[in-house]
């Protein structure tokens, strides 16, 4: 095994533990959306289809929007303090100082992010099932979906954590973003029941887009070209200049 996929390898081992031993974090991104589906299933009223909705219920409409959740989570609230704060400590400095690369970290962080998304994805799924929620009737399209949303997500936390001063800083800015960006996507009043100014202005969000694109392929529809867009968009454009602005020291 070579040097450089032997330091991966137990650089994954290692952030793997250190997200395990942060309680918030991995119960936020990984629990939360598992536990907040059952509980919606468990009401019935929210397992009947309403009008309101376009006929779906409740918890068909959260599915996505938790999917969502646990990305926006990880994004914000893990990745800028990370980062940010082994670049306080010297951490990144002293990797770079060896024959480990600092950029693993990032090879490191982003699967292993990923994987808890794909996770809490595949339990909140598993959870709708019982209450109801068919599978995605578009995978392909939503598989497209999932991804650009990670893509957009992850790259938003990137640059946060480019351009964070510090661990505090990075989760402050971090939390800042979270918060809005968890308006848009319908965590506290669902898209549909919100005004059309809103919704629009939701769409041109990565969170917003994210959660719309999921919707769609969830009911069977082909995702929308803008959402896919303003997904991609995000991903490029913020992955860019995370890439320009951020430090090693």
């Amino acid at each position: 095994m070579s040097t450089t996929a032997h330091a991966l390898r137990r650089l994954a081992t290692v952030e793997a533990r250190l997200f395990l031993r942060d309680p918030a974090t991995a119960f936020f991104s990984l629990a939360f959306p598992v536990v907040l589906m059952a509980v919606l299933g468990a009401i019935p009223a929210l397992r009947r289809a309403s009008a309101d909705l376009h006929g779906l219920s409740t918890v068909q409409l959260y599915a996505p929007i938790l999917a969502v959740f646990s990305l926006l989570t990880l994004a914000m609230n893990g990745l800028p303090p990370v980062l940010a704060g082994y670049r306080e400590r010297g951490v990144l400095r002293r990797l770079s100082a060896g024959p480990v690369r600092p950029a693993l970290v990032l090879a490191a962080l982003l699967p292993l992010y990923l994987a808890v998304a794909v996770v809490s994805l595949l339990l909140v799924t598993a959870v709708g099932l019982v209450c109801g929620v068919p599978l995605p009737r578009q995978p392909l399209g939503f598989l497209l979906a999932f991804v650009l949303a990670a893509c957009a997500l992850f790259a938003m936390g990137l640059l946060v954590a480019a351009v964070a001063p510090s661990g505090k800083a990075g989760n402050a800015i971090g939390a800042a973003l979270f918060f809005p960006m968890m308006f848009f996507s319908g965590i506290w009043i669902p898209r549909d029941l919100t005004p059309e100014l809103l919704r629009r202005i939701g769409d041109l969000t990565p969170s917003g887009a994210a959660v719309q694109a999921l919707q769609d392929t969830w009911t069977g529809h082909l995702p929308h070209g803008v959402d896919l867009v303003t997904l991609a968009l995000f991903a490029l454009g913020c992955g860019a200049a995370a890439a320009k602005l951020f430090r090693w020291e």
